[in-house]
């Protein structure tokens, strides 16, 4: 890949007025060229935050983590000159969006297609993340190994893929099942993927995944059914 790569990153983003604008000040600018946060029928003031600290904003009414990915993928792709690389990253501040070059260095310096931070195996704060989602990603990871003969430690938020990549995986899913739906296909495509350690810290805000019970049954329900399905 060419030294100076286009790199476009896109952030989710759901009623995060308080944390939306310091994940955005916090990307590295001079790698970047665009920062898309998908504002995804936020109640609050999130859009403005967003664009005050230099975001586009596209907005997103369909409810869903993934219709909002979807939708600054759609933006993206109308632009002239398409990017080389995709960075997804929260809108919720539990990321470190500074590490963004670490997540791709990969993909610019070593032709991997596809790139995993993992908080498993980076430096996790204490309470970033819960109970359920420990054993949750472990399980998912764990299947993704036996079935699909990929070894992933994490379905971590904070990845990047070469765009070319990304448009042959087909993304679809509107919701919970984003990420791991990303991964099981780059695994049938048998992509080059490989992981970073990256910290993450607690959330600003309450989760709206697990922080719930009902949350954190649906995700877990989606992730496994998402498993299976692409079998």
């Amino acid at each position: 890949m060419k030294s100076k790569p286009i790199i476009d990153v896109i952030i989710p983003a759901y009623n995060e007025e308080e944390s939306i604008g310091k994940v955005v000040r916090d990307i590295p600018t001079e790698w970047v060229r665009d920062i898309v946060v998908c504002n995804n029928n936020s109640k609050d003031n999130t859009r403005a935050v967003a664009e005050e600290a230099g975001a586009t904003v596209v907005d997103q009414p369909q409810p869903g983590y993934g219709s909002a990915c979807l939708k600054g993928m759609e933006f993206i792709a109308s632009k002239e000159v398409l990017p080389d690389i995709i960075v997804f990253v929260d809108g919720d501040y539990s990321d470190h969006p500074e590490q963004l070059p670490d997540v791709v260095k990969p993909i610019i310096e070593d032709a991997v297609d596809m790139v995993i931070g993992s908080r498993v195996s980076g430096d996790l704060e204490k309470g970033a993340m819960m109970p359920q989602q420990i054993f949750g990603n472990w399980l998912a990871t764990s299947l993704i190994k036996f079935f699909y003969s990929y070894e992933f430690t994490d379905l971590g938020p904070f990845r990047a893929i070469r765009y070319d990549k990304l448009m042959d995986i087909n993304m679809e899913d509107p919701d919970f099942g984003w990420t791991v739906e990303m991964q099981v296909k780059a695994a049938k495509l048998k992509l080059n993927c490989v992981e970073v350690p990256v910290k993450y810290r607690k959330r600003i805000g309450v989760s709206k995944v697990s922080g719930t019970i009902r949350g954190t049954v649906l995700a877990g329900h989606k992730i496994l059914w998402t498993i299976f399905k692409l079998l």
